[in-house]
């Protein structure tokens, strides 16, 4: 017979082996024996359910445990998948690198420098440091050092929580050899993922290495304030130098502890100011107390012994620190390669590091405040991590081409001499203002930057002049208006443009020295003597048929809307303007058969043991159809053989049947451009004055391309090969040459002129065209010109004696009869608005002065495009 406890405990499902599973009888049988036990019985029955439900729980937290201790191990194992397991070479190259600033390098692995840093470091061996330095660093930092693995494993557990819970802080206690990681391997992010990797590289590297070579690379890297020279300094070597002038191994014990406090906080407790003044005393007093702290874990670590501790503590080290003192002047070689270099690669780590925080590059670009913020970041990674940056630039050709702008500078046109304020003195000082220049040397499939010039002397002036926005001049026709004017099948070759007096109401442009040529002319000889009127009669029409500005965007050329919509853009003039590296990057798509590659100067960056963290890859878009690019070739040759570059083929040392190019002029010849291409390169060349109030001579353009062939000269002379110049432009199949008639550009046709029919036969010529075939010669055969216009044409060809084609000259009176204003240059054209001149006879007239490197444009010029 079972007791009434017995058949409770099975009531209760508590373990008991000799029970079966109770009735429904019995469960209350049991109860009314349950109600009429002693107190004592009930009390035992409670505290037996009591640690049912405890032993319940702890199987329960113990299964929670081992889920989340498998989860957290899953997650490290899921984040660590991809990661690449560095072998023991690549690790000991990483961690004994004290190169930390990025190196800088042209192509062909050449390299010249590295990123500019005022963090200074000088690694010694282990057994030239003061054995109070290890022990104090030891006992500070990681008191465990040589008893853990690399980790310690609390760490990761609360590492795993953290970032899983979301409770705590994701870095947790790290190991010297963690804090080794992270100086020299790793980014500063906080991400889970970065811990995960920094424990296991931890890890590895306390399995490749031993303790006395983990503690070596740590005491020379780590980061320990300032210097009496203001300058930020790694390892104690240098910290010795610059607080105490002694060496590591001579350290005191004071001095030693006073080091080993500083990894917590440099910032704080290093005893001098940027400036290397030493800091007040109230400042001072923050590494005073930090270093009796680093005592005070020595002596209860057993590394000291107690007298040596209270010795220690008293010694005023007030006395023992350097004097402030000046750094040594450096200088910058490759001054202008350097700057650009540096501005590139932070912009592109910039926006890795935004990518890698799921930043897009459209935010980042409209945040300038979150822009800095990963800039900031960047330049970091730059000046610490030893990465290596690689770019396009060839050394041997940029030293060629910098001889050329040296050597010819001279000729370029007058020096002046300013008075400025100096920016950082407030005081009045003289400078020298000669004429500028910028070039770019570019491979057309490519888009890699070969070479450039970036000024004529980089200590006078730091400014990129490949860079500067300024007029394009005529450089922009064929981009703007022809290309795209033969792509849409608006002209061939030889369809005639009007170049007949004209004013679209506030605007009246003029050819160069406000000539007009009375007649229609072809589109190609328009675009080889650069003639304004033409031009502008082109775009106007090509307005009404497409958006031009599409293809300046897939060029990469972003103006406005305004300015598109302004007629003088087609002759240059923009607000900003553009760069020599945006034009000639531009200009090669036509002898890249229509396709446009962006322009780039880095090519890799890659970390300490040559692992690739970024890598250039070019994307090619179709801006032109093949046939509209063979066309432009075409026409662009004739600038050369019979347009306002002919000078060139004269001075040029290489086969030029394939060389194509346009020139440009701006304003009263504030700009001026040649742009120059083979099938293998493009070569561009910009001169100016900084001031926007100074102008250079009329035979600037003959100058211009007496450089730009010296340059292209050099270059040959280096690397023939890079310009293809036996490359001919293949015709594609959907060009369509058609014989039309040379006074109309069209086939042969009937008009009727005053009434009476005229069969229309005569010399004939050869057209191209974009897939397409014209029409037979009608009334109004040609783009631009009014009724008038056409009747004196019809008329001369009758045989009257009407002066068609007799060129003439439009003053500012016959343009503008109300304005009361005479033009900047004589017999040339001008508008006025708002009571002041505004300069119509070149493109981009600036109207104010620079802010930056943009400079102020008129938006409806005339361009002063010479005509040799």
């Amino acid at each position: 017979m079972t007791s009434a406890k017995d058949r409770l405990a099975h009531l209760l499902h508590l373990p008991d082996k000799r029970s079966a599973q109770p009735t429904k009888e019995q469960k209350r049988a049991y109860i009314q024996e349950l109600s009429q036990s002693p107190l004592s019985f009930k009390i035992n029955v409670f505290f037996e359910a009591i640690k049912s439900i405890f032993l319940y729980g702890i199987s329960i937290g113990l299964i929670c445990m081992a889920l989340a201790a498998g989860i957290g191990a899953g997650y490290f194992a899921a984040l660590m998948k991809s990661e690449p397991i560095p072998s023991y070479q690549v690790l000991k190259q990483q961690l004994d690198n004290t190169d930390q600033a990025a190196g800088l390098y042209f192509a062909k692995n050449n390299k010249f420098g590295a990123i500019k840093t005022d963090l200074i470091r000088t690694p010694i061996n282990i057994n030239e440091m003061s054995p109070y330095l290890k022990d104090a660093i030891v006992a500070t930092e990681d008191e465990d050092f040589y008893k853990h693995d690399g980790v310690v494993p609390k760490a990761l557990l609360r590492a795993v929580i953290s970032d899983v819970t979301g409770f705590g802080s994701q870095t947790g206690g790290s190991t010297l050899t963690q804090q080794l990681i992270k100086m020299q391997v790793l980014t500063s992010q906080v991400t889970f993922k970065r811990k995960a990797t920094e424990v296991l590289l931890a890890l590895r590297v306390d399995k490749y290495f031993t303790k006395k070579e983990i503690l070596q690379d740590y005491l020379n890297v780590a980061t320990l304030g300032r210097n009496n020279k203001g300058q930020n300094i790694a390892g104690v070597q240098e910290a010795a130098l610059g607080l105490f002038g002694k060496n590591a191994k001579d350290l005191s014990l004071a001095e030693a502890a006073y080091i080993a406090g500083l990894p917590q906080s440099p910032s704080v407790y290093t005893p001098y100011d940027q400036d290397g003044t030493l800091k007040d005393p109230e400042y001072l007093k923050y590494g005073l107390d930090r270093k009796n702290t680093v005592l005070f874990r020595m002596y209860r670590d057993d590394r000291i012994t107690k007298a040596e501790y209270k010795a220690a503590k008293k010694v005023d080290l007030t006395k023992e620190f350097q004097p402030k003192a000046d750094p040594a002047e450096t200088t910058k070689s490759y001054g202008y390669v350097y700057n650009l270099l540096e501005t590139q690669a932070t912009d592109i780590m910039a926006k890795q590091l935004a990518k890698e925080a799921n930043v897009s590059t459209a935010k980042l670009n409209k945040d300038p405040n979150l822009y800095k913020q990963y800039e900031t970041q960047a330049t970091e990674l730059l000046s610490t991590k030893g990465y290596q940056i690689h770019s396009t630039i060839d050394q041997e050709i940029y030293d060629a081409m910098q001889g050329v702008v040296h050597q010819q500078g001279a000729t370029f046109g007058r020096t002046y001499t300013d008075t400025v304020t100096d920016e950082e003195t407030g005081l009045q000082k003289t400078v020298s203002s000669p004429v500028q220049n910028g070039s770019v040397l570019l491979d057309n499939r490519t888009g890699k930057v070969i070479s450039f010039v970036g000024g004529r002397d980089f200590s006078l002036k730091q400014t990129n002049y490949m860079l500067t926005k300024r007029s394009p001049g005529s450089t922009i026709k064929p981009l703007l208006v022809y290309g795209p004017a033969i792509d849409q099948k608006l002209i061939g070759s030889k369809t005639m443009l009007a170049d007949f007096k004209t004013n679209f109401k506030d605007y009246a442009p003029t050819d160069y020295g406000g000539t007009i040529q009375n007649k229609f002319i072809p589109a190609d000889e328009a675009l080889a003597q650069s003639l304004n009127i033409p031009t502008v009669n082109l775009y106007n029409a090509l307005k009404n048929t497409t958006d031009p500005s599409k293809y300046m965007s897939k060029m990469g050329i972003n103006l406005t809307a305004d300015e598109y919509s302004q007629l003088g853009i087609s002759l240059g003039g923009t607000s900003d303007g553009v760069s020599v590296l945006e034009q000639a990057s531009a200009f090669s798509t036509f002898a890249d058969q229509g396709e446009h590659t962006d322009a780039y100067v880095i090519e890799k960056i890659t970390d300490p043991a040559g692992n690739a963290v970024y890598q250039h890859h070019a994307k090619k878009k179709r801006v032109f159809s093949k046939a509209t690019s063979y066309i432009m070739n075409q026409m662009l040759a004739g600038v050369l053989t019979d347009g306002t570059a002919t000078s060139i083929y004269d001075q040029l040392y290489f086969n030029t049947n394939n060389l194509v190019g346009k020139t440009g002029t701006s304003n009263d010849n504030r700009d001026i451009w040649f742009i120059g291409s083979t099938p293998g390169i493009t070569l561009a060349s910009w001169m100016g004055y900084d001031s926007t109030g100074r102008n250079l001579t009329d035979n600037s353009s003959q100058i211009n391309e007496r450089y730009w062939s010296k340059l292209a000269n050099s270059v040959y002379q280096i690397n023939p090969s890079l310009m293809r110049l036996e490359d001919d432009h293949e015709k594609p199949s959907t060009v369509t040459s058609s014989k039309v008639l040379k006074l109309t550009g069209q086939l042969p046709g009937t008009v009727s002129i005053n009434g009476s029919s005229q069969n229309l036969n005569g010399s004939t010529v050869t057209s191209l065209y974009n897939n397409w075939t014209p029409k037979a010669t009608s009334y109004e055969f040609g783009i631009g010109g009014s009724a008038r216009n056409y009747e004196t044409f019809w008329n001369h060809y009758l045989g009257y004696n009407n002066g068609y084609g007799s060129i003439t000259y439009s003053t500012a009176d016959e343009l503008n009869p109300t304005s009361g204003y005479s033009s900047r240059r004589s017999g040339t054209a001008a508008t006025t608005t708002n009571n002041y001149t505004a300069n119509t006879t070149g493109t981009a007239a600036t109207t104010g002065t620079t802010t930056g490197t943009n400079y102020t444009a008129n938006t409806n010029p005339t361009d002063t495009e010479t005509t040799n």
